[in-house]
């Protein structure tokens, strides 16, 4: 091995050991809570040294993110290649990210900084870039399905394929985030459990984009399950 390989090799070391370090700080304080005096302790490397590697706090917290998002990537490319008609596979991509937002909540939560945007100012046009290129990789994975559905006449023509995966999938998040923060008060307040209600709202979500030739070869998708009340 060359000294350029094997520095190469102990930066790459090094940057893992900080985003790991990172990740364990940021998933028990969250971004405004911690600091890079604590994540540098942590990866027991000097702060300086942090700031070589990510130019600022935000610029970190979004590379641990982009792990989350990588992760939900897989998972989504993994649904797509199951094979199935792409009416089938929407609903499964559906459930990929419920998969993923309950089995990787914390990251999962990690996304609730798009919704802030007083704490961009410090992410670099770099970073912004990297978080862009991701973004786009799941896009891809979506937006193929919806392209293919429009073409079986599955989905409605009049709307682009962009266009049905935001009404799809920001909708499916906009109720995770409800899930996740407050469950237990619709509980107890409206006796609505949101687990529940997250599967009428996609059969629903799922109804409003479909065509009357999806409804009647896949009767089963659409159906809304008797309502639950909560105790």
């Amino acid at each position: 091995m060359g000294i350029q390989e094997r520095k190469g090799r102990e930066k790459e070391q090094r940057r893992e050991g900080i985003l790991q370090a990172a990740e364990r700080v940021f998933f028990e304080k969250g971004l405004q809570a911690a600091t890079m005096d604590e994540i540098a302790e942590v990866a027991e490397l000097s702060k300086g040294t942090l700031y070589l590697y990510y130019k600022s706090k935000e610029d970190l917290y979004l590379a641990v993110m982009l792990r989350g998002m990588s992760i939900l990537t897989d998972m989504c490319r993994q649904t797509v290649a199951h094979g199935s008609s792409p009416i089938e596979t929407i609903v499964r991509l559906l459930d990929t990210y419920y998969e993923f937002f309950n089995k990787h909540r914390q990251y999962f939560r990690m996304f609730y900084f798009f919704n802030n945007p007083t704490l961009h100012t410090q992410v670099t046009d770099e970073m912004r870039a990297h978080c862009n290129q991701h973004n786009q990789r799941i896009w891809s994975v979506v937006i193929d399905v919806f392209v293919k559905g429009i073409e079986e006449g599955m989905l409605r023509s009049d709307l682009s394929p962009v266009e049905l995966g935001i009404i799809l999938w920001f909708s499916i998040h906009a109720m995770l985030m409800r899930i996740d923060n407050e469950s237990e008060q619709w509980k107890e307040n409206m006796g609505i459990d949101l687990v529940d209600l997250r599967e009428k709202q996609a059969a629903l979500l799922l109804d409003a984009v479909a065509t009357p030739e999806a409804r009647k070869r896949y009767p089963h998708l659409f159906k809304i399950a008797q309502p639950t009340i909560a105790s």
